[in-house]
């Protein structure tokens, strides 16, 4: 599902809005092993697929920072807003881990509108959202996020 508005006042009626369901996506060990070498952290329990396995998850694990990074190709599948000239990713006000995401999981975003702000030049959204693991009893992130949009 993908929603697309023409400018920023259509976003602004979309304010309390559910915003569906990503696709699933994998998190393959290549993309944890590449998350790894580009932030360093190494940790074994993320890329060490025969440590891990003796671990206390059983295999290996995506950071949860990994997970969080997702957010924002997920996000893309569910709103575009056209008629703006800039995107930026101004922060989070909440993130949890509540279940971590074994190597091979797929994954997917479901998210809510949750606020539409006034900023100078544009607009802030703030959006709740929940990364789903497929088949598990938890999510692997909750978090709300805020992005803001200029005309």
């Amino acid at each position: 599902m993908n929603i697309t508005v023409s400018d920023l006042d259509e976003m602004r009626k979309l304010a309390g809005s559910d915003l569906g369901t990503s696709e699933w996506i994998t998190v393959s060990q290549e993309r944890i092993n590449g998350f790894a070498d580009a932030t360093g952290d190494h940790q074994w329990i993320h890329t060490d697929p025969e440590r891990a396995e003796q671990g206390p998850f059983g295999g290996p694990i995506a950071h949860g920072y990994l997970t969080l990074s997702l957010f924002i190709p997920l996000f893309t599948e569910l709103l575009d807003v056209e008629g703006v000239t800039t995107k930026v990713n101004y922060g989070l006000n909440k993130v949890r881990f509540p279940a971590p995401v074994p190597a091979g999981s797929r994954i997917r975003l479901v998210a809510r509108l949750a606020a539409v702000d006034d900023v100078p030049g544009g607009a802030q959204i703030t959006v709740d959202g929940t990364i789903e693991i497929e088949g598990g009893a938890k999510p692997a992130c909750v978090l709300q996020s805020v992005t803001r949009f200029y005309e």
